[in-house]
């Protein structure tokens, strides 16, 4: 088994975890999949995945931000810092490389998911929804940093829940 591909920093203080400069929470995956599942039975998934959209936008946003200052990022290289890390740090493997730079439009794949290994192949629905937010937040700050002030949206196109080979999310203009 390999080590963490992030530098992970704890406050022996404190006990705050930290990675590139923003605190971090490290628990087990069915802690975080069977939360999700319990806030879907409570909301229902087209309510929670309204929630968890604004959110992930925000915060992949606010994530850009930081991570560009701290290892001294800009562009599109900000964006590809950031779907290295969210895969680092178990979410899945993503791979952005579908996503034209002059537009910030394109798909984006997701292999491994998480919530795929706990729904399993065959939930017969789409389940990695919680990122579909992240890639418009990210790009966005993108375009703002180039002077291309985009407005993207994503949807998760397909998803390996549904039994496909990868999930898919497709950037596309607002």
């Amino acid at each position: 088994m390999a080590a963490p591909e992030v530098p992970i920093e704890v406050d022996p203080k404190t006990g705050v975890w930290t990675t590139d400069g923003q605190p971090m929470v490290y628990v087990p995956r069915h802690f975080l999949v069977d939360n999700h599942r319990a806030v879907e039975a409570a909301l229902g998934v087209a309510a929670y995945a309204k929630l968890l959209y604004d959110a992930g936008y925000d915060s992949a946003y606010a994530w850009c931000e930081t991570a560009a200052r701290t290892h001294g990022l800009a562009g599109m290289d900000v964006f590809h810092h950031y779907m290295c890390r969210l895969s680092q740090r178990g979410w899945g493997r993503f791979d952005g490389s579908g996503i034209d730079p002059a537009s910030g439009c394109g798909l984006v794949t997701l292999r491994h998911s998480c919530f795929v290994y706990h729904y399993g192949t065959k939930a017969g629905r789409k389940v990695c929804y919680m990122c579909a937010g992240w890639f418009p937040g990210a790009l966005d700050w993108v375009g703002r940093n180039i002077g291309a002030p985009w407005s993207l949206m994503a949807r998760e196109a397909a998803c390996a829940a549904e039994g496909r080979d990868r999930c898919t999310f497709e950037i596309s203009a607002v």
